[in-house]
């Protein structure tokens, strides 16, 4: 078997699991520590394979999380349209509909303020304003 074939028969959840295990750096750890904040955030929400990268969906795409060079980014579909109390995008500010978080190495994090956006982008596919 290929490693197409290979990749074909992978679930979602697996291939997110090698993409994170596969990068050697510090972008590793800090995907997989947003990865559990998504889920713990919204269980129910499904992991995807997408355009090369991790896609958390619920009745509609969530959050992409991808890594970059320098950098790892979770890009909100509709990030636009949420509210950002905690002045979190710091990307993407001028898309119409997306808003992004780029995080560099060395930044921490507000977990508790990552979780309120999943929330709010979640809520906001589901028809529901609630957080």
């Amino acid at each position: 078997m290929n490693t197409q074939e290979s990749n074909d028969s992978m679930t979602p959840s697996q291939r997110i699991t090698d993409y994170i295990a596969g990068l050697a750096d510090w972008r590793g750890p800090m995907l997989a520590r947003l990865r559990a904040l998504i889920l713990d955030a919204a269980p129910g929400i499904a992991e995807e394979w997408k355009w090369d990268t991790p896609v958390f969906a619920h009745k509609g795409h969530v959050v992409a999380a991808g890594a970059f060079k320098d950098h790892v980014k979770l890009n909100f579909f509709k990030g636009a349209t949420l509210t950002d109390p905690h002045g979190l995008f710091n990307a993407g500010l001028d898309a119409k509909t997306t808003r992004a978080i780029d995080i560099h190495e060395g930044d921490s994090i507000n977990e508790h303020a990552i979780q309120d956006l999943i929330r709010a982008a979640v809520a906001l596919n589901a028809g529901s304003k609630k957080k």
